[in-house]
């Protein structure tokens, strides 16, 4: 389970040239990996997001990047945050992330969310439909996905899938944690209680997660389930340095490679926790005191540059012991 996870979200670094972009992906983890996270995810887009940059810019699958990061890491856990539902039929997803369980030696989590990214699907062809509909599809997904992890054969006829006697071989080598991203109080939260082992709330402002916690108890006590079996977590964006000037020309450099205009900047600090290590640490700890049991966090402005994620890494450890 996470306690710390350290999230890969951009790959668009000053003065690197395309073909040495996933050395930097790899030097990345490995650096999170020697830091102390416990886990390291990559987004599931094709296009990149509003807010870190623009569609055009590189992005890629993210699970042939999981599995190629196995390869480079000897322990940290490995997951996308969160796979989009609407991406892959759910067969196929018992498969992959099978298949990365195994090229990890039992370092898989399935992180999965009903997908909201409609440019994305719109210009690929993958069928959007409406919010109703894709939170269909997340919840049938689910209950064909789990039990095709956990062993079963599964058929099963809905709305949206049907399968029939459906296999998983080999199966995975450990039990894959199931890791529901979102923070809707209706239909996502119930799906943690009903489904997972964790849940990751969104980015959104920490003064919210109390209610959402009460929220996901709620959901648990009307189900039968021990809250306390249920990991939550807290995705932050956050850049870092030693100095606020040295924070503020990580963001610049960031911002020159990404063509960024001076009021994007001054938005992203508004967006990021930004700043020295205190100033990052004291947002930190405040997350942490609202009751979560850990945080994901990503570098999206300066993670190319390794010592934040060392210094991120201790930062981060002492917010959460």
């Amino acid at each position: 389970m996470t306690r710390i996870g350290y999230q890969i979200p951009n790959f668009t670094y000053p003065e690197t040239p395309e073909a040495a972009i996933f050395d930097s992906v790899v030097a990345q983890a490995k650096a999170a990996e020697a830091a102390g996270f416990d886990r390291v995810f990559v987004m599931d887009h094709f296009y990149q997001l509003p807010g870190i940059g623009a569609p055009e810019e590189p992005m890629f699958e993210c699970y042939s990047v999981l599995s190629a990061l196995a390869q480079h890491t000897e322990k940290v856990g490995l997951a996308a945050l969160v796979t989009g539902n609407t991406y892959r039929h759910p067969t196929l997803l018992a498969k992959v992330v099978t298949a990365l369980d195994h090229v990890s030696s039992g370092r898989a989590t399935l992180g999965i969310g009903a997908g909201w990214f409609q440019l994305e699907h719109d210009s690929l062809g993958y069928e959007f439909g409406t919010f109703t509909d894709r939170f269909e599809k997340l919840e049938e997904a689910l209950k064909i996905v789990i039990p095709m992890l956990r062993g079963e054969t599964v058929s099963f006829a809905g709305k949206h899938y049907q399968v029939s006697d459906a296999v998983n071989s080999p199966l995975p080598i450990s039990r894959i944690p199931v890791m529901i991203g979102g923070s809707g109080e209706k239909k996502t939260l119930r799906m943690v209680a009903q489904y997972a082992d964790e849940s990751n709330l969104a980015t959104g402002p920490i003064s919210e997660i109390p209610r959402k916690l009460d929220v996901l108890e709620e959901h648990c006590d009307r189900l039968g389930r021990d809250r306390s079996e249920i990991v939550v977590t807290k995705l932050q964006m956050v850049c870092v340095a030693p100095t606020m000037e040295e924070a503020e020309s990580d963001l610049r450099e960031v911002a020159a490679a990404k063509g960024w205009s001076e009021e994007v900047i001054e938005m992203a600090k508004m967006i990021l926790i930004f700043g020295d290590s205190d100033t990052v640490g004291e947002k930190l700890q405040a997350c942490m005191d609202t009751g979560i049991d850990g945080m994901t966090i990503n570098l999206a402005a300066n993670g190319h540059k390794l010592e934040r994620i060392g210094l991120l890494g201790e930062i981060a450890l002492a917010a959460t012991t």
